[in-house]
């Protein structure tokens, strides 16, 4: 049974969705779950996002958020310990984790935070003033012209 879908006949139609045609590609591949480390995504209005992400255990210098173009990679590795401890239970993960979100465009990174073992990142979306909608006037069909009549002789002088 297939379990992929062949995106190749919207390529060969499609012009200038090669970056949507590519996410889709991307998703459609099978990955495994992973679970780790827990997350939310919330919507806090219409251009604001927030990734709420659990990271117990991690301090804000073994965290790294890398912003690339349409991409947030948030990562995360333990320095190792000085101390050799012995564990009776050990139920806090400590082991390294990289989470990827694709991010639409014109969303950027407004600020993270850590607190309490929450990481928490704010998402804004900033659409270029030459690609909000701008108001269009609309013009007469000519025969009602707003244009000052042409006049034909020059006023005489007295």
């Amino acid at each position: 049974m297939r379990t992929t879908l062949d995106f190749s006949p919207l390529f060969r139609t499609g012009v200038g969705f090669d970056r949507v045609l590519d996410m889709l590609d991307t998703a459609s591949r099978i990955q495994p779950m992973d679970n780790w480390p827990p997350y939310d995504i919330v919507k806090d209005g219409e251009d604001h996002y927030r990734i709420v992400m659990a990271v117990a255990g991690f301090d804000r210098s073994e965290l790294t958020l890398t912003d690339r173009p349409n991409l947030l990679v948030v990562s995360g590795a333990k320095k190792a310990s000085a101390q050799d401890q012995t564990y009776l239970h050990k139920g806090i993960a400590e082991h390294e984790f990289e989470r990827r979100f694709e991010l639409a465009d014109h969303v950027k990174v407004a600020r993270a935070s850590l607190d309490a073992g929450i990481l928490t990142i704010e998402l804004e979306r900033e659409v270029p003033e030459a690609l909000k909608p701008r108001r269009i006037e609309i013009q007469g069909d000519g025969s009602h012209s707003a244009k000052a009549p042409r006049q034909i002789e020059a006023p005489k002088a007295a």
